[in-house]
């Protein structure tokens, strides 16, 4: 394998973290999505639909979507690439929103490799009260794509960053569960 670029610098990564490496090899880099402080990149005048465009990391953007009360992000290389996550397909299909501020998963050379979002939602029709998930995708071109759906509780974010850590050998979720 070929380690150059920031490709082959997270599959490095990677590599050395599923051997054990220092926590140090690793690091979390935070974007802001609240609508202060992303600007707005669409609006669909029909159907409400809109999307947030937020400064990432290493080239890449990220777009917080919303359409009919639901929330997801699609993920923009520098290159015009675009990567849609599709919470609303593997998270949860009902009304949901995004959390704050999204994480990133990073080589201490600040490339990419993982991304976690919070997902609030009410988890059925029936449910009054919103549940935080924890979105977990990988960032390996050209797989990028939610890995894991990561459930509230006390280590959800400890699960979060392993399950990114991790995520390069995973398959997609395509389904929600």
């Amino acid at each position: 394998m070929r380690y150059g670029g920031r490709i082959g610098t997270a599959a490095l990564a990677l590599s050395m973290i599923g051997a054990g490496a220092e926590a140090a090899d690793v690091r979390s880099v935070y974007t802001d999505l609240t609508p202060a402080k992303c600007q707005r990149a669409s609006v669909d005048r029909e159907t409400g639909a809109s999307a947030r465009r937020c400064t990432g990391v290493a080239g890449y953007t990220i777009l917080a979507e919303s359409d009919d009360d639901r929330a997801s992000v699609t993920l923009a290389a520098s290159d015009g690439r675009r990567y849609p996550l599709k919470f609303w397909d593997v998270i949860t299909p009902h009304f949901s929103r995004l959390g704050p501020r999204a994480e990133w998963r990073a080589t201490k050379e600040g490339a990419p490799y993982g991304l976690i979002v919070r997902v609030d939602t009410l988890a059925s029709a029936e449910a009054s009260k919103t549940t935080s998930y924890l979105a977990v995708a990988k960032i390996a071109p050209p797989a990028v794509c939610v890995t894991d759906r990561i459930a509230p509780g006390p280590t959800a974010n400890a699960e979060a960053r392993k399950a990114a850590d991790f995520a390069a050998g995973k398959p997609c979720l395509t389904t929600y569960p």
